[in-house]
């Protein structure tokens, strides 16, 4: 075996601790933003099958609720709780339900593994799933508000608050969704967790809060949507308290950012093992 002396290599092939710290180097962090929006695009085609069902069960429940509350209820504060809850109950439908459905039956199946292969940070693939299944609650949201209205003679003026009270308060529901899915040892546990968090917002959201006892008030303050159905309702009035309505809002917000937090950490917990 013959040594070439390092003075007649070429250039390109001498090697030195510089050229191995180049070659060591990463490339850069991927960004948060572009990653959620790829998740964002993959999720909503994906579900965009189950679309029209989706809104339809969605739709449905909610306005068949406020059909059957009619006959109770008649016009007043009651009423307002009543269309604002069941608008509020769509997206608490797709966001505590099928979502805490979806992230179980991804652990359980094994797909968080092809998740965690992509160079995607675990926050895009919790807020895109989230935003994509939050989505299309918005028709079926706007549909639920504007039949409750007429049939409760309410004004549909500020019907735009909606498109403030839906992605907020389906931030706070969807983070608490994914993080049952996630946390749940099982898929039906997640799913039995996912219809309680919707028959909670379905009570406590529709039913004036009135004519509730004060145990039930307490459950019903920590209730994120709870906030959300406050925020709509005090829209019906003929001069609204704004700072009020901004106030819950806020509390939704808040709630949002926590929940999607620890469902990010669930998720994290859960992809690793």
């Amino acid at each position: 075996m013959s040594v070439v002396p390092a003075e007649v290599l070429p250039s390109g092939a001498r090697s030195g601790p510089g050229q191995v710290r180049r070659a060591a180097e990463l490339g850069p962090p991927v960004r948060l933003w572009p990653s959620l929006a790829a998740v964002y695009r993959a999720q909503l085609s994906r579900a965009r099958v189950a679309r029209i069902p989706l809104l339809f069960v969605a739709t449905f429940q909610s306005v068949g609720i406020a059909v059957m509350m009619r006959g109770v209820v008649d016009s007043g504060p009651e009423a307002q709780a009543v269309v604002a809850g069941s608008s509020v109950l769509v997206v608490a439908y797709v966001a505590l339900n099928l979502l805490s459905q979806y992230f179980g039956q991804l652990r359980a199946s094994g797909g968080l593994d092809h998740y965690a292969t992509l160079p995607v940070p675990p926050a895009a693939v919790v807020l895109g799933a989230a935003a994509a299944y939050a989505s299309f609650t918005v028709p079926g949201t706007l549909v639920t508000a504007v039949v409750g209205c007429v049939l409760f003679g309410l004004p549909l003026s500020n019907l735009w608050v909606l498109l403030a009270v839906i992605p907020l308060a389906g931030a706070a529901l969807s983070g608490l969704g994914a993080a049952c899915g996630l946390l749940a040892p099982r898929p039906e546990l997640a799913t039995l967790l996912g219809q309680l968090g919707m028959s909670a917002a379905l009570l406590l959201g529709v039913l004036p809060a009135d004519r509730m006892p004060g145990i039930v008030l307490l459950a019903r303050d920590l209730l994120p949507s709870t906030y959300g159905v406050e925020a709509y309702a005090r829209t019906f009035g003929p001069d609204p308290d704004w700072a009020a309505v901004l106030a819950d809002l806020g509390v939704c917000a808040g709630v949002g950012v926590i929940s999607l937090a620890v469902a990010t950490r669930a998720y994290r917990r859960a992809a690793v093992r």
